[in-house]
């Protein structure tokens, strides 16, 4: 995605106009215009201006993705009763079909019984609730992948 687009979907999302933007940055309408349009670039000083405006870091800006931040609103937003009523197998499993074929090939009690265990300790060392002790293995797991 090119910044121009980044700078005009943040804007949108800010609710503000053109006109606005350029009179709190202190340049024209047509200056607002031509960033938006890849035309040309805001300086960094500009840019760190537009990003506050926003309520954006620069990082944020300049990789503005609206569809990211939408999803991630969506999954804060809905309850923990909701959250429990999807069947999160199905929908990733759309994306990675293994999710819904895996049980019947993958002796899945052994991995279960050794999970449990870590489980298990993490709540007795520091105290975790089934809930934080499951978040924190998975968040391990996470980041071990993504070390790979």
């Amino acid at each position: 995605m090119q910044l121009g687009t980044n700078l005009f979907k943040a804007r949108k999302k800010s609710g503000l106009s053109q006109e606005e933007v350029a009179a709190k940055l202190g340049v024209s309408r047509q200056t607002i215009s031509k960033w938006e349009l890849d035309e040309t670039l805001p300086d960094i000083r500009q840019a760190k201006k537009l990003a506050g405006l926003y309520h954006l870091t620069l990082d944020e800006l300049i990789d503005f993705d609206t569809d990211l931040e939408e999803i991630q609103q969506a999954i804060h937003s809905i309850s923990e009763e909701k959250q429990k009523k999807v069947d999160w197998t199905a929908v990733w499993g759309k994306q990675y079909p293994v999710l819904t074929t895996y049980q019947k090939t993958v002796d899945t009690a052994s991995y279960a019984a050794r999970l449990h265990q870590l489980l298990e300790d993490l709540q007795a060392r520091y105290g975790y609730n089934d809930l934080d002790a499951m978040l924190v293995l998975k968040d391990i797991l996470g980041h071990t992948w993504n070390k790979k």
